[in-house]
C-alpha cells in the first residue's frame, strides 16, 4: 500500500515535469516541428505557452503539503479540457498535418486525458499531500 501511495503522491510532479518538458521542447523547436508535423507555427507556440502555464500551475500544487480539493479539481478539468482541445485539433488539421503531427496530437490527448483520470481517481490522496 505504501508503494502505491508513494506513486500517487508523485503524480503531480510527473504532471508538472511533463508539461514543462513539452513546453520547452515545443518552444525551442517549434519552427522545425511545424514543418515536420505540417502544423502552423503559431499553433505550436500557443501549445508551448499553454504547456508552460499549465506546468507552473501543477508545480504550484505539487510543492504544497496540503492541497485544496477545488484546486485539484481545476487541475483535472484543465487536463480533461486540453485532451479535448488536442482531439479537436486533430479534426481541424486532419488533412494538413503529417501522420506524425496527427499522432503527436492524439498522443498528447491520451496522455493528458490519462493524467486527468488518474488525478481524479487519486484526488483525495493528492489533497493530503
Amino acid at each position: 500500500m505504501a508503494r502505491i501511495r508513494s506513486w500517487q503522491a508523485r503524480l503531480l510532479w510527473i504532471d508538472c515535469t511533463a508539461g514543462a518538458l513539452v513546453g520547452v521542447f515545443l518552444l525551442l523547436l517549434s519552427p522545425w516541428l511545424a514543418r515536420l508535423y505540417g502544423l502552423p507555427l503559431g499553433l505550436l507556440r500557443v501549445n508551448a505557452a499553454a504547456n508552460l502555464l499549465y506546468a507552473s500551475y501543477s508545480f504550484s500544487l505539487a510543492r504544497r503539503a496540503g492541497r485544496p480539493m477545488r484546486l485539484l479539481v481545476l487541475l483535472v478539468c484543465a487536463n480533461a479540457a486540453w485532451s479535448v482541445v488536442c482531439l479537436a485539433l486533430v479534426v481541424r488539421y486532419w488533412h494538413d498535418a503529417s501522420g506524425l503531427g496527427v499522432a503527436t496530437l492524439v498522443g498528447e490527448s491520451l496522455f493528458v486525458g490519462g493524467l486527468a483520470a488518474l488525478e481524479w481517481r487519486h484526488r483525495h490522496t493528492l489533497a493530503r499531500g
